[in-house]
């Protein structure tokens, strides 16, 4: 099992499991705002949408659905951020 955290939450996963994934196995279904402040999921679940851009270790605007989850790996959301 790879072990993340996701706002903070541990959360355990199957090896090449998608950082989206891991964030729905935590409980999240908001993963960022749009530009009209709606909450934003995952969509399309292959890149091509970006609904499900986080923070990834400190880099922003990563596409979870695209990103196999590492051990150690930390995820936050954009909607976790705002409080």
């Amino acid at each position: 099992m790879v072990e993340i955290l996701v706002n903070g939450k541990v959360v355990r996963v199957a090896p090449g499991t998608t950082v989206a994934a891991a964030v729905l196995i935590a409980g999240e279904e908001r993963f960022r705002h749009s530009v009209r402040g709606e909450p934003r999921g995952p969509l399309c679940g292959m890149g091509i949408c970006f609904e499900c851009c986080v923070t990834i270790d400190g880099r922003p605007n990563l596409r979870s659905c695209q990103m196999p989850c590492r051990d150690g790996m930390e995820v936050v959301t954009a909607v976790f951020n705002e409080g």
